[in-house]
């Protein structure tokens, strides 16, 4: 007697695996550091009528020693045109704010250059200084 021979069929379990992957997205991100500007040493210039800082998505740091942070990291002059363009991308035109973070000790020849480079990629300046105290 021949006996049918019945095909089984394995069907991995999708569920379980959507939730794995989820867990390790959730792992990932929380993780990640958007933005660590904690090493880098600036003390913000002070002037009068200062109002608070706005919310933006590029934030451009000079330090002590006259480097160039974008975003936390270190980069240089000649292609910041293009970095701060790409940070941007399709941001509407109110909303293309660009944080500048100047050391109180800067000269202003070495931030000009900056200012040029930001206004070229369509970014709206905005320098953060901190109150001055009246004595």
């Amino acid at each position: 007697m021949k006996f049918k021979r019945r095909n089984l069929e394995i069907v991995p379990p999708f569920v379980g695996m959507a939730d794995i992957v989820f867990n390790l997205v959730l792992f990932f991100l929380i993780l990640a550091k958007m933005q660590d500007e904690s090493q880098i040493k600036w003390e913000p210039a002070h002037g009068a009528g200062a109002k608070p800082v706005v919310k933006a998505r590029v934030s451009l740091t000079v330090d002590i020693d006259n480097k160039v942070y974008l975003n936390g990291k270190q980069v240089g002059l000649m292609n910041l045109t293009s970095l701060v363009a790409s940070e941007l991308g399709d941001t509407p035109p109110g909303e293309r704010t660009v944080l500048l973070k100047i050391h109180k000790d800067t000269l202003a020849a070495t931030f000009e250059d900056l200012i040029a480079k930001v206004s070229e990629a369509g970014g709206e300046m905005v320098h953060v200084i901190e109150d001055e105290q009246p004595p």
